[in-house]
């Protein structure tokens, strides 16, 4: 028997327009690809991310492509098979090999397998014509016209296609209707086969064993299979066994390297492999890398408050999920590197975070996505690709979609950092928010398949099934939000999506502390990029008569509605700002954006206390990442540039912080009066320690006048503070020193301090920012250090938010947007700097 051959269909492509008659063959730009891609390469369209080009580009989307190339192949040996592997069709394609039909799909997710082996020849041609998704889309809404279609963004033929959502456009995306091969072809022939390995493994509540029950599904005759486990160079464990089409071996591990999010251990991955031997010879092998974890999500009633909880525990570690949520990190997603990948996954953690939840409007990431999660320790939180609609639920369209969750949970279910899945993206909030008919209760599947909300029977029946089926040690969820047939709103129970910052009610950011749930899967604020990205979007850069915040150009690059209104009323709010320069006020937004995250981050962690109050157990902040050059929730951007935000929200998921909020007390003397009220404000001050090990620490607070920046107080008000692992403790609630007209324009600051080392700061201004009567500092220095990798900032008087600048591409800060007070030096790490760069700093009321 010959071994399995795998043979790469990437060479010789071409594409052109299928629905014009004169158009010509021309080489693709590259393979995967895509048609906006290849158009581009040939000059053909302008680049869709410049100016307002995707308005000129939209006539793609509603024209037909023809990919074809040729390759050869060698005779099929007698009793083997050739088969044509597409990993990713978009959407609607029909395949013709050697002038025979051989698919048709609908699915963009789900990729196929075609046996050719009575069709295939020494030289073969391969045609792949690509409908239109929109006007198909439409079709089958006309089709089906007593659905009651609806939908958040986009438009209502985007829930009857099942492709990437976000390609409809979004409120940080443009409208990108692309189509194409977008994940490899290949061609195999082989006589037998592993069709799929994956593996139930259980780590002992005790941590110090580990079982691995192994599968190899074999397809074709029989031999023998042999599994491997290794953990780098050093095999672990082996086993030899007959061949069946579910061969099954279990392993029993003894004090296994155990698989830990970032911070909390390790991240070791053991190779499985599968040999399959026929006659001695290997004729196939299959492997993956797995992490060996307990995981589990954990739901239970709570000491002085309603509901559950609604936590992750890794190892029996209790996690405060701070994260991110992540959209397609490119409209062409072809041209997305596994380094890229890799780095925006660096970016994650390097900023503190433990967890990022792909979002169900995009896609099923590539395996490079969840690779360098796994080996970067970020836990993922992986919805199912719906979002933000009233789906149909037509018979064909379920099979669909069950074929679709079959293929991807087998494809990613060995990956240690997926620890939830969720079968959509705020479907039951439009349910809701619509009125559709939903009755928690009604237990009859097949009933709410009449009602004008089917959709329920996908979440609920069908992704509930498939995940039962093949990954029943892994949480599933109905939906994000989702609260036990609560209203998606509720904050006692399961997830929230908490938009009443920006969105919805507009609350002061200030108020996060009233908008606390269990989990919050999503909250944002939006910030402008930053000013290269801008330059990089505005068809004559610097020189664009655009270049200006209230642009056209500026305003197209931001797909929220009411974005100026809302981006001005949180400025407005808060601080003195102009909109020029441009550069002045990008530092105004991602000083508001900062502020405003970190305050959710801040005043939410400090509800994770301990055992039983667990009252809040994660924040996931909307977004991490942006798919083209925009203004938008995310805190880094396109090109991977961090916004403020990144900084503040890494300093705020530190391993160990201190957190201050001010309030004002106000006590009548009677019921009556509007004169004799004691007025006074506090300050509350709480540490959090999200290590592993409990810390006796000292607190010491300071205060300075804002004005004078003349230091007003200064104490050690604790020491010998115990604060216990894993959570957040109460340590003060004091008066503001000074008096209530001093208080108005006091800085205070706090410190943790162990072992006679500061490692904890946070500073409180007044707010709002905008009554402070700032002044310009006037010794102001950031200096690089000797060795250049560090940057050493101090002032004469309180300054806020430095920011530390440079021209130069290639140089990157760890810390950025900090609080500067009199008498301290506060050291930024920075690497790629040299003797010659020049540093420049920013403030606010800085002009």
């Amino acid at each position: 028997m010959t071994p399995r051959k795998i043979i790469a269909i990437d060479k010789n492509w071409e594409f052109r327009q299928g629905d014009k008659a004169d158009s010509k063959f021309l080489p693709v730009a590259q393979f995967p690809t895509n048609v906006h891609l290849d158009l581009f390469h040939h000059k053909l369209i302008p680049d869709p991310f410049i100016g307002k080009n995707e308005l000129d580009v939209q006539w793609i989307g509603e024209a037909q492509w023809v990919y074809r190339t040729t390759f050869q192949a060698d005779a099929v040996p007698q009793g083997s098979k050739a088969i044509l592997a597409f990993d990713g069709l978009d959407t609607f394609a029909t395949v013709v090999l050697n002038g025979k039909t051989i698919l048709e799909t609908d699915n963009m997710f789900t990729p196929e397998r075609v046996d050719i082996t009575a069709i295939i020849k020494d030289d073969n041609e391969l045609v792949i014509s690509f409908d239109s998704a929109y006007l198909r889309g439409w079709k089958l809404v006309e089709q089906y016209p007593d659905h009651k279609w609806g939908c958040w963004n986009g438009d209502s033929s985007r829930l009857a296609v099942r492709k990437a959502q976000y390609h409809w456009g979004w409120d940080w995306g443009p409208a990108l209707l692309t189509c194409g091969p977008w994940r490899p072809v290949n061609l195999e022939i082989y006589h037998s086969r592993i069709a799929d390995l994956y593996f139930d493994i259980n780590v002992d509540k005790s941590l110090k064993s580990a079982d691995i029950v192994t599968h190899a599904i074999v397809e074709g005759n029989g031999g023998i299979v042999r599994f491997e486990i290794s953990l780098g160079d050093q095999l672990v464990a082996s086993e030899t066994v007959d061949s069946s089409q579910d061969t099954t071996v279990s392993f029993h591990l003894d004090n296994p390297e155990l698989w830990y999010p970032i911070r909390y251990g390790k991240q070791p991955l053991y190779t499985v492999k599968a040999i399959l031997l026929q006659d001695g010879s290997e004729i196939d092998i299959a492997s993956k890398r797995i992490g060996l974890r307990r995981a589990e999500l954990v739901q239970r009633p709570l000491k002085d408050q309603p509901g559950t909880s609604f936590f992750f525990e890794v190892n029996n570690i209790p996690l405060f999920c701070g994260g991110s949520d992540w959209i397609p990190a490119d409209n062409f997603i072809p041209r997305i590197s596994a380094q890229r990948y890799h780095d925006w996954v660096k970016l994650v953690a390097d900023g503190n975070q433990f967890m990022i939840r792909v979002w169900g409007g995009g896609i099923y990431e590539d395996q490079a996505f969840y690779d360098a999660c796994d080996e970067q320790g970020v836990l993922v939180w992986q919805d199912f690709m719906f979002g933000c609609g009233n789906y149909p639920a037509w018979p064909e369209l379920l099979r669909s979609i069950q074929r679709e969750a079959e293929e991807n949970v087998k494809l990613l279910r060995h990956h240690p950092s997926i620890v939830i899945w969720a079968g959509n993206n705020e479907d039951y909030q439009y349910q809701e928010s619509e009125n559709l008919t939903y009755d928690y209760e009604n237990k009859d599947a097949e009933s709410w398949l009449k009602t004008d909300f089917p959709a329920r029977y996908i979440y609920e029946k069908v992704l509930a099934d498939v995940c039962k089926d093949l990954i029943p040690g892994t949480y599933y969820h109905f939906g994000s939000p989702w609260g036990a047939g609560r209203d998606t709103h509720d904050p006692t129970v399961g997830d929230i999506h908490q938009w009443n910052v920006w969105h919805g009610t507009q609350e002061k950011y200030q108020n996060f502390d009233k908008l606390v749930g269990r989990f919050v899967s999503e909250f944002g604020m939006e910030a402008f990029p930053n000013v290269k990205t801008i330059d990089a979007y505005l068809p004559l850069g610097k020189d664009d008569p655009d270049r200006y915040a209230q642009s056209s150009t500026v305003d197209f690059h931001n797909k929220a509605d009411g974005h100026e209104r809302r981006i001005a009323l949180y400025l407005v709010e808060n601080m003195r700002y102009g909109p020029d320069p441009l550069e002045q006020f990008v530092y105004s937004t991602q000083l508001m954006q900062a502020e405003c995250l970190a305050s959710a981050y801040r005043l939410w962690k400090r509800q994770w206390k301990g055992p039983g109050r667990e009252y809040c157990g994660g924040a996931l902040v909307w977004q991490i990442n942006d798919c083209w050059p925009v203004t938008s929730w995310s805190i880094v951007d396109y090109y991977l540039r961090p916004k403020m935000a990144y900084f503040t929200v890494k300093r705020e998921m530190a391993p160990v912080s201190i957190g201050i909020t001010r309030k004002e007390h106000r006590h009548p003397k009677d019921k009556y009066t509007r004169v004799n009220i004691d007025v006074k404000t506090q300050i509350e001050i709480w540490g959090s320690n999200l290590t592993l090990q409990a810390l006796t620490v000292d607190c010491v607070v300071r205060a300075w006048n804002v004005e004078t920046g003349e230091e007003t107080y200064s104490k050690t008000i604790s020491t010998g503070l115990l604060l216990p692992e894993i959570q957040s403790t109460e340590i003060v609630a004091m008066e503001v020193p000074g008096s209530k007209e001093e208080q108005a324009k006091t800085v205070v600051a706090a410190y943790l301090v162990y072992e006679g080392k500061q490692i904890a700061r946070y500073v409180n201004w007044p707010e709002p920012l905008k009554y402070l009567h700032l002044q310009k500092p006037t010794q102001l220095k950031a200096i690089l250090s000797e060795d250049g990798k560090a940057v050493q900032i101090t002032a004469e008087v309180p300054v806020k938010g430095v920011v530390v600048e440079c021209a130069d591409d290639g140089i990157t800060f760890e810390d950025n947007l900090v609080d500067v007070v009199p008498g301290e030096v506060v050291m930024i790490g920075v690497s790629g700097a040299t003797k010659d760069s020049k540093l420049e700093t920013r403030y606010l009321g800085m002009l």
